[in-house]
């Protein structure tokens, strides 16, 4: 593969970045708001309800303001009982370190399995006998293969994912944790073990991140270890190792000198002005595995900093709620009942216009709450918050199912 040039270089480090998924949302953004978009216009006018809607879900939710993190960690947590307690016995004798290791390992191989499952999915966990749906039943689901050594190459190891136990993981053996069947169908099952694959192929050949003789994703923690500066580490960098590490996993799309740039589409209204100019980032599944992996990181003693440079997920809760509260209305109302593929300029436009939006509707209730961005960052707003509020919108108008319809591969939403 040839080796980038200056401006290749300089291309591919601004897409990974999150100040490039901001600043080309907001281009889309204002030719919403004039109302020059093919798609979608923006009524700002909506605003102040949205926000009120979500500020009523996140006190109902959480009375005392105490939100925590948007991240893989409460699906671990639904039905009021907590799935990480049973790490307590198993964690027992371990060190820190390696506790969050394992932690990694978990949070990046179930995050991976949780783009969108479809609407006839179902789990049934073992023991409980609950049956869980979408994402809670992908991280019910991925728990418990964690649990049984899915994704370990060792028996005797089995809560553990490294490089050989994830390639050698196959459609068979997923569709058998997973509980699929005929009559129970995972969308994108495939792209999901292929996913997972790669992710396998990513930890051999990336050792500076992941280790060289055991490559797994929990050693991920040690290299950001090295990165913090007296004890703090700032979410961006997480964000940029996260991608830097394994942006080969993503399905080929749209790339610059060979470099596979992941969770990112071009938009034909975006201005041609060079190197990439058309193209819009999301990094929707990097930047929720990025924020599933503070926890870890703030329990070895790290104190995570710019929280606020991360973006919010362009994905169809976020952008659920935009439809639902009117704050987004399709100029053809045909497109709610149409079919899309991820890469089709109203998906693209959709997302983008969601990130801008979750921004504001974070400013909003921040300022109802006379509240700073570091005392109520945004992962807190999509916490409390926007996710749960496009949930519910979801659940009493559509039986859950977004307001558009999309043709998912399992890797992106």
């Amino acid at each position: 593969m040839p080796y980038p040039n200056v401006v290749e270089q300089a291309a591919i480090a601004y897409l990974q970045s999150p100040q490039a998924i901001r600043d080309r949302a907001e281009i889309l953004f204002d030719l919403g708001c004039r109302g020059e978009l093919a798609y979608f216009e923006v009524d700002l006018a909506q605003l102040p309800a949205t926000a009120e809607f979500v500020l009523t879900v996140i006190r109902s939710a959480y009375p005392d303001l105490a939100v925590p993190f948007h991240s893989r960690w409460r699906h671990f947590e639904v039905d009021g009982t907590s799935r990480l307690t049973q790490f307590a016995g198993e964690f027992a004798d371990w060190s820190p370190l390696e506790t969050a290791r394992t932690q990694f390992d978990l949070a990046i191989t179930s995050v991976l399995l949780d783009a969108g499952a479809g609407d006839r999915w179902r789990y049934v966990e073992p023991g409980t006998g609950i049956q869980f749906s979408r994402s809670e039943g992908l991280a019910i689901a991925s728990f418990h293969s964690f649990r049984e050594g899915l994704f370990s190459s060792d028996s005797q190891s089995p809560w553990r994912a490294d490089a050989t136990g994830l390639i050698k993981l196959n459609e068979a053996m997923l569709a058998a944790h997973f509980q699929v069947e005929a009559d129970n169908p995972l969308v994108g099952l495939s792209g999901r073990v292929a996913l997972l694959q790669q992710l396998g192929h990513a930890l051999r050949a990336n050792p500076v991140y992941f280790g060289d003789e055991l490559p797994r994703p929990g050693h991920l923690v040690d290299y950001l270890l090295g990165q913090a500066i007296a004890g703090k580490l700032s979410a961006p960098k997480i964000l940029q190792a996260v991608l830097q590490g394994m942006g080969s996993i993503w399905p080929g799309r749209q790339a610059i000198a060979e470099t596979n740039l992941g969770d990112v589409w071009y938009h034909p209204q975006l201005p041609d002005a060079g190197l990439g100019a058309q193209l819009v980032p999301f990094h929707k599944l990097s930047q929720w595995l990025t924020y599933s992996l503070l926890e870890p990181l703030q329990t070895l003693g790290l104190t995570i900093t710019d929280l606020d440079q991360l973006t919010g997920l362009a994905e169809y809760r976020n952008g659920g709620l935009c439809i639902d509260t009117e704050l987004l209305r399709p100029k053809a109302p045909e497109l709610l009942t149409q079919i899309h593929l991820p890469g089709s300029p109203i998906i693209v436009e959709w997302r983008a216009l969601t990130i801008s939006l979750l921004d504001r509707i974070a400013l909003v209730i921040r300022q109802t709450l006379n509240l700073t961005p570091e005392a109520f960052p945004l992962v807190k707003v999509l916490q409390g918050g926007t996710w749960s509020a496009g949930r519910q919108l979801a659940k009493q108008r559509r039986q859950g199912l977004p307001p558009l319809q999309i043709d998912s591969d399992g890797t992106i939403f």
